[in-house]
């Protein structure tokens, strides 16, 4: 790869649209959900299902039923995406405050 390809590929990566949101993982035999909440929520699935096929998972229960059902019993859904904030500290405070409703609304558990 030549030296303007790096380049153009670098800027290309950086003007990529980033969204903030809130997600869930549903196991569909035995009904359990986890809710967590990603900076990037386009890309948090690759991360999820990588950590979990490696066994790396820092969630104990959703690791637990990833071994025991299988990745097939695994679903991924998007539940929210955030409006764009520039500031770092109030898209934090955004993602806290719905992932903590969804977990409510869900009676889910935290990623």
């Amino acid at each position: 790869m030549k030296a303007e390809d790096k380049k153009a590929a670098k800027a290309a990566y950086k003007e990529q649209d980033v969204v903030a949101g809130i997600y869930a993982v549903r196991c569909t035999a035995s009904g359990q959900v986890w809710v967590g909440s990603a900076p990037n929520v386009d890309k948090i699935q690759n991360r999820v299902w990588f950590t979990l096929d490696h066994g790396s998972h820092p969630s104990r229960s959703l690791q637990e039923a990833w071994r025991a059902h299988g990745s097939d019993s695994f679903a991924f859904d998007e539940l929210e995406r955030l409006d764009d904030e520039d500031l770092a500290y109030v898209r934090a405070t955004q993602l806290k405050e719905r992932a903590a409703y969804w977990r409510a609304k869900l009676s889910a558990e935290p990623i």
